[in-house]
This record gives structure tokens, C-alpha cells and sequence, in this order.
């Protein structure tokens, strides 16, 4: 199973969101793969593909990692790009506290034996479109940089499996489907 933790935004949250980027993909000539609202939320911990017989120790691990964190409130705030290939959406207010929830799942994952690639940075974001080659994304951060979403207060990790679209379908998005959700508690 290819595999991710996340923050998964509430439905109202990602519906303000939409308001705001869907007149910016409706606008793009093709230039960008826009993400579908399905697929928008915060990856904490990218795993890739898991054997099953890693999972039982993975799921109590994270029901630790959540176990031990406090709920905390989020927003989605302004935006920016990673080198012309992804534009996203940033967070605000409990930013400590998803870094920390993060390194949490990074743990978890490396405890239970998933191989995870080398640590990177964590920087809290939601990924709304792409770019296959680099691409002048200065127009789109512009236009989402003042974006200030409602705050809402994180409540779960959630253990996400992503199924990667057919070659060659034009337009199909990936699927994500929560194969867990565990409570924060702190």
C-alpha cells in the first residue's frame, strides 16, 4: 500500500479554499495539473509503499504519536511554490504543533520498520496544483498570497493510502482513501 500520515482540513474549510483557487484553475491555459479538493490536506510523513506486515506495529505507533498530542487550531494561509513545480496553500496559528505532529509520524513510520527516505524539512502546506516542467508561478502566489482561511481545530491524524491514477486517462486524479484516523488527545 502506498502510504502518508496526514491533517486532513475539514469540508467547510476546503470549500472556502475552492472559492478562492477554482477561478485560478478555470483560468489556467493548461499549464498546470490543478489537484482535486479530494486531494488537498497536509502530508505529515510520506511512507510510500508499506507491506502488510508492517502495519499493526505502524497503527499503534501512530495511535501513540496521536495519543500524545494535543488537539491544536489550524488555518490555511497565503501561499507559495517549491522551484516552479508545486503551487500550495501555507498554515497558521498551531504551526509548533504540526511540526510536531509531523516528526511524531516520521518517528512512528521509522519505528515500524517503513524505509522512509532521508529526512527532510517539514513545511506545513496543501498542494493545489503542479507543474510538470518549471514553471513562473509568480502570477498564482500573488493572487493566493493574501488567502486567509477560517480556523478550525485539528482533532486526528489520519493514516491515508493513495492509489496513483491509470496512465494515460486524461484528467484522472489520484484516490485517497483514510485506512485510519486516530484521536488527538495530549
Amino acid at each position: 500500500m502506498r502510504l502518508f500520515a496526514a491533517v486532513l482540513p475539514p469540508e467547510e474549510v476546503l470549500d472556502e479554499l475552492a472559492r478562492v483557487v477554482d477561478p485560478l484553475r478555470r483560468a489556467d491555459g493548461d499549464e498546470l495539473r490543478w489537484t482535486g479538493h479530494a486531494g488537498w490536506h497536509f502530508t505529515l510523513a510520506f511512507m510510500g509503499e508499506v507491506g502488510e506486515e508492517l502495519l499493526p506495529e505502524l497503527h499503534a505507533r501512530l495511535a501513540r504519536a496521536a495519543h500524545r498530542t494535543a488537539p491544536f487550531p489550524l488555518r490555511l494561509h497565503g501561499a507559495g511554490q517549491f522551484s516552479g513545480h508545486a503551487l500550495w496553500i501555507g498554515a497558521a496559528g498551531g504551526v509548533d504543533e504540526i511540526h510536531l505532529l509531523a516528526e511524531r509520524a516520521d518517528a512512528a513510520a521509522r519505528r515500524s520498520g517503513v524505509p522512509m527516505e532521508r529526512h527532510r524539512r517539514f513545511t506545513p502546506h496543501l498542494t493545489v496544483a503542479r507543474s510538470r516542467a518549471r514553471a513562473d508561478l509568480h502570477a498564482y502566489t500573488e493572487a493566493l498570497g493574501s488567502f486567509e482561511g477560517a480556523s478550525w481545530q485539528v482533532g486526528e491524524l489520519s493514516l491515508v493510502r493513495s492509489t496513483l491514477p491509470a496512465h494515460g486517462v486524461p484528467g484522472e486524479q489520484p484516490r485517497y482513501d483514510v485506512v485510519e484516523a486516530w484521536p488527538l488527545a495530549g
